[in-house]
């Protein structure tokens, strides 16, 4: 049976039989969980290992740019010839284009022979253009030279290199299609030229095929799946000026600003939070609709830079867009009703927050110290992202194996050549896939166990101040927040390692078997019978409550391990017997009161969200070098970024409340219902006499 803590947490006899105030948030303590610190360290060399891989084998511009004929990455200022700012992928052979897109072909469009440019070639109304390879052996131009004629040096040519031009075998191929940069790629229309085609005909040239096969050929490669998440992660790289200021900056300084209110104006607090949410979630929804092309004429577009507009392309993102803004409008819908539901009850929550009030109030080091959890995650993301970039742009470029005719005048031999002439392709192993999922494992397990050590620290901190007797007492540490930090590093860190990694184990598993529902899901192999989808529903349900109960006796375990100094396990099972002996208690004052609390970190990252849209809506973002395929993912990183800084900052708050309603219960409990250690400043705040006797009160 677990004895009075009150006792231990009090006070305690010295050495020399008096007692003292302190107890065992000063003393007593050792260091727990020891073993699962060091599989943390161990974790930490692991992902810097599995990091430094990404560093060494990836090259973020494969996420946007694609590989020209000789397997270098347009862009590339190091490739041979140098491509620096040639990032446009060209195909040269409009006949290799149609076959890649004939059912059942064997060519592929990876092995058609596509050069990188500056910008995409266009048909002329009165002559006919060439884009010709690049210019080596006998043509004796610079890359520059080559770039200011428009790629087209046909007039040089001996008639050996014509007449295989002719045969679209280069080094020279005629323009005969318009083509489009979408997603630095040329598109080619297929509405040939009528004027070059006639040249060429009258040249002597093959014949060369007009289908809207030769359009949808590139557009399917465009627009695969693989191609579609690169660009997602590349968006990310795009737009990391967005991440520092919408995902780091604008969070931190609105959370200061909410805890400050919440110091100064806490009974307006709730309503200006509900309110605002309201509206942020609103115009959150709008932005999507707008980028959706649902209002007005501002859809997201693959096209790059001025075109014909009445060319008309559309790409996987303006359906993942509109797919989130339906979740949007759900989730507005939802919100907006439970915002209605709560309002009777606004005013309870009112009371608990001035629990918080009051503890902020006294420990004033609590509204700055998230600044240092802050900037150490901070790095940590940078780092994190960085890694993840290359990781995801990680593998070899390696020659395909090809069994078609793809034949290519070469200008270094001065022949037509037709041995290793296939394309290239990026080949990702197995392994990459793995180093990816525990990358991002990675970042769930290092996030939970910064926002645990925090609120480890920030418990400690208000349990000094509880049991001390408050302001009455001399006894608080002088600056506590700083003595609980020292306490958590010296004796509790394996503690925060191993329930940061039960969360992150449980959330692993949620994601996986998510991933397999999706997945059966679209192979339509998910139960049909009414008794089928109710346990398949039903399972999706519990699975959650446990997540959420996990998280619930984590955050209490932590408060017990700021106090007692105990293990993960023991501070849990103290926490949990204590929860289910003031159920009533707790849950009466707590649910609400964590309800605004859940709503003022959505303030915060729905803040973060519409500024990021406001940001990605300027010109730099819309065209040219920096345009990003969708705001989607740029859009809901800063989301993500935001709500764990404002989980961060929100936590003095939440754990105050919880910290100084376990301790009041326990307190009461030890005390036939007399809380002998509230300080006066909580009584006072408590004062009402019918909040405490839902908490002095057990269920009867």
């Amino acid at each position: 049976m677990r004895g009075p803590l009150g006792a231990v947490i009090g006070r305690y006899p010295s050495s020399d039989g008096n007692t003292q105030m302190g107890g065992i948030i000063r003393h007593n303590r050792k260091c727990r969980d020891i073993a699962f610190l060091v599989i943390f360290i161990a974790f930490w060399v692991a992902m810097i290992v599995n990091s430094s891989f990404g560093f060494n084998q990836g090259n973020p511009l494969r996420l946007t740019y694609g590989l020209d004929y000789k397997g270098n990455v347009c862009g590339d200022k190091n490739a041979q010839p140098g491509l620096r700012q040639l990032e446009l992928r060209y195909w040269l052979n409009p006949n290799q284009v149609y076959q890649s897109g004939l059912k059942g072909s064997e060519f592929k469009l990876a092995n058609a022979r596509s050069i990188c440019l500056l910008d995409c070639p266009f048909a002329s109304e009165d002559q006919l253009n060439w884009v010709c390879d690049y210019p080596d052996g006998d043509i004796h131009l610079s890359m520059d030279d080559w770039i200011d004629r428009n790629y087209d040096y046909y007039e040089f040519l001996t008639p050996e290199m014509r007449n295989s031009s002719l045969q679209l075998q280069g080094p020279c191929y005629p323009v005969i299609f318009p083509s489009v940069n979408v997603y630095w790629s040329c598109q080619y229309i297929a509405r040939a030229s009528n004027i070059s085609l006639r040249h060429w005909q009258q040249m002597g040239g093959v014949n060369i095929n007009e289908d809207i096969i030769i359009d949808k050929s590139i557009h399917r490669s465009i627009n695969s799946r693989s191609s579609v998440l690169k660009r997602y992660m590349a968006d990310i790289g795009k737009a990391w000026p967005v991440l520092i200021v919408c995902g780091g900056f604008l969070p931190l300084f609105l959370s200061v600003i909410w805890l400050l209110m919440i110091r100064h104006f806490v009974a307006a607090m709730p309503w200006v939070t509900v309110a605002l949410f309201n509206v942020l979630i609103v115009s959150v929804t709008m932005f999507y609709y707008l980028k959706a092309g649902w209002i007005g004429n501002d859809a997201i577009s693959p096209i790059i830079g001025e075109h014909d507009p009445y060319i008309r392309i559309f790409g996987r993102e303006i359906h993942h867009i509109r797919a989130v803004a339906v979740l949007m409008t759900f989730i507005m819908i939802v919100a907006v009703l439970t915002s209605i539901a709560i309002v009777r009850r606004i005013l309870m929550a009112t009371s608990v927050l001035k629990v918080a009030a009051k503890v902020i109030g006294e420990v004033q080091a609590l509204i700055i110290f998230p600044i240092i959890p802050y900037t150490i995650l901070a790095i940590f993301y940078m780092f994190w992202f960085s890694a993840a970039l290359h990781l995801f742009s990680s593998g070899q470029v390696v020659q395909n194996d090809c069994n078609t005719n793809c034949c290519a005048y070469d200008l270094v031999s001065k022949r037509v050549n037709c041995d290793h002439c296939c394309g290239y392709s990026i080949h990702y192993t197995p392994h990459i896939g793995v180093a990816i999922l525990f990358h991002l494992f990675g970042c769930y397990w290092a996030t939970q166990f910064f926002i645990a050590c925090s609120s480890t620290v920030i418990a400690g901190s208000v349990a000094s101040y509880y049991w001390a007797r408050g302001e009455t007492s001399p006894e608080i540490p002088f600056l506590p927040v700083f003595s609980s930090m020292k306490r958590l590093m010296r004796y509790s860190l394996g503690s925060a390692a191993l329930g940061s990694l039960i969360v992150s184990f449980v959330e692993s598993i949620r994601f996986m078997l998510e991933s397999i529902r999706r997945k059966l899901k679209v192979s339509s192999t998910t139960p049909h019978s009414y008794i089928g989808k109710a346990a398949f529903h039903s399972s999706r349900f519990c699975f959650r409550c446990i997540e959420w109960t996990i998280k619930s006796v984590n955050r209490n375990a932590y408060i017990m391990i700021a106090i007692t100094g105990k293990s993960f396990c023991k501070a849990s099972a103290i926490a949990t017997e204590l929860i289910i002996n003031n159920i009533l208690r707790i849950g009466r004052v707590n649910v609400i009161g964590d309800v605004i609390l859940f709503l003022g970190k959505l303030c915060v990252s729905l803040s973060s969200a519409l500024f990021a849209f406001l940001m990605l809506d300027t010109h730099k973002y819309r065209s040219a070098h920096n345009k990003i395929s969708s705001p989607v993912f740029p859009v809901v990183v800063c989301w993500g970024l935001g709500y764990v800084v404002a989980t961060l900052f929100f936590a003095v708050v939440e754990m105050s409340i919880d910290t100084i309603i376990l301790s009041f219960c326990q307190d009461s409990e030890e005390h036939q219902g007399t809380a002998q250690y509230a300080p006066p400043l909580l009584i006072e705040t408590l004062n009402d006499q019918n909040e405490m006797q839902r908490l002095t009160q057990g269920p009867h």
